[in-house]
């Protein structure tokens, strides 16, 4: 399908969703490009596993041509398996278990994902372009300034740029986020860092949330096994794309207080890897070794924030989509799903908008009236399970850490 250059669309931030809805609009013939702050893809890291659920799977399936889905699904891992709360000691005081249904959910990398969601798009993604401001006018309509002092010229202007954005005071004039009290020290260490597993067969299918005796500190485990080696799946289905080096790995996340995490720290990676392994030392020694095996150039701080409900967007050819609008913690894995979400959605709709002859203003006006209901939904819901799994309520960390944990049996025993 060829491009049109007589609707054009601007979208701020290669992350997840503004790189599934150039891929959407790609497909469709629709001239877009993708404007990130960052000097090149690999300067930072954007996270590591995420669990895609039925918005997210459908998302892409929707958004990429076949073999780019195809290839989403090979290097991710089976559907299945089981979410473990336990105590400091990694006895269980509930499980839940997920549904083992094909394509019911699927744990994948968040760097290969990211590199599939590339793919194609060399020309479309363009580095170290910090988008600042929209201004009205141009011969598109609107134009897309930059810190560089350059302007491009589009239709449409979409926010990706995540919970920093730039332009969500000029857009979302009154949706600023929210601070919250918690932040997470984020982690990767091999899986198998002498020739076997770290993660004991008992806890093979298992992500755990082992929550610490005092309230406000937690710390969570989950393996990232891929299906099929990234190189190998790259060769065989996008032998023109670049395949990110990858090995099967733990991720972990010590999760704390704001105010547990000394400002010193913050931006230094050995720092912040040394304050997640004095933080648990309470732990067991499963967690510890994952802590002290942990990659220290991988170490992220997240301080945890949410999305406040927008009232008003200011640009009518304007809109945002991701953590940009509805940033969420990471309790309930729903803000990457909850992203790709948008991405498919705002691409139905501006092609409807270019093809099906609906004025743009009423197209992204329809996806902004969907997308507030259901982000925040999400929201809502990643917020209430942190405040009652990190919370100081009595009760219910009485029950999680001294009462439930004493009816079952040990699972991992601690020499």
């Amino acid at each position: 399908m060829g491009t049109s250059t007589d609707f054009t669309v601007a979208i701020a931030g290669a992350g997840l969703s503004g790189l599934c809805l150039a891929q959407y609009l790609t497909r469709a013939g629709i001239d877009v490009h993708v404007y990130e702050r960052d000097p090149d893809p690999s300067v930072r890291r954007q996270g590591y596993r995420i669990i895609l659920d039925r918005y997210g799977l459908e998302a892409l399936r929707e958004s990429l041509p076949g073999t780019l889905h195809q290839l989403a699904l090979a290097t991710g891992e089976e559907p299945g398996g089981h979410l473990r709360f336990t105590d400091s000691r990694l006895r269980n005081a509930f499980t839940v278990t997920f549904k083992d249904e094909p394509y019911a959910t699927r744990q994948v990398d968040r760097l290969t994902l990211r590199s599939i969601l590339m793919s194609g798009l060399d020309r479309r993604i363009h580095y170290g372009k910090a988008a600042v401001a929209v201004d009205s006018g141009g011969p598109a309509g609107l134009r897309l300034r930059f810190a560089d002092g350059e302007a491009v010229p589009a239709t449409v202007v979409v926010g990706a740029d995540g919970v920093g954005s730039a332009l969500r005071a000029q857009l979302m004039p009154d949706a600023g986020p929210a601070n919250t009290p918690m932040a997470g020290v984020y982690g990767r260490s091999p899986l198998r860092p002498g020739g076997e597993s770290i993660i004991p067969d008992a806890l093979r299918t298992s992500a755990v949330l082992a929550i610490a005796d005092r309230p406000g500190r937690a710390f969570f485990f989950t393996s990232m096994r891929f299906g099929e080696n990234p190189r190998e799946a790259f060769a065989r289905l996008a032998p023109d794309s670049h395949a990110p080096t990858a090995d099967d790995y733990v991720m972990w996340g010590l999760l704390l207080r704001q105010d547990d995490v000394p400002t010193g720290v913050r931006g230094d990676l050995p720092a912040l890897r040394d304050l997640a392994a004095r933080m648990s030392t309470d732990f067991h020694p499963l967690v510890r070794r994952l802590v002290d095996t942990a990659d220290v150039d991988a170490t992220v701080l997240n301080l945890f924030a949410t999305g406040r409900r927008p009232h008003r967007w200011a640009v009518p050819r304007a809109t945002m989509m991701g953590d940009a609008v509805h940033v969420m913690p990471p309790f309930g894995a729903h803000g990457g799903n909850t992203a790709l979400r948008d991405a498919a959605l705002l691409g139905r709709r501006l092609v409807e908008a270019r093809t099906g002859g609906t004025p743009v203003e009423e197209a992204i006006a329809g996806y902004q009236d969907e997308m507030v209901p259901y982000a925040f939904r999400a929201v809502d819901t990643a917020a209430g399970l942190m405040r009652r799994l990190t919370g100081g309520a009595a009760v219910p960390h009485w029950v999680l850490t001294r009462v439930l944990p004493r009816l079952h049996r040990v699972t991992v025993p601690e020499a």
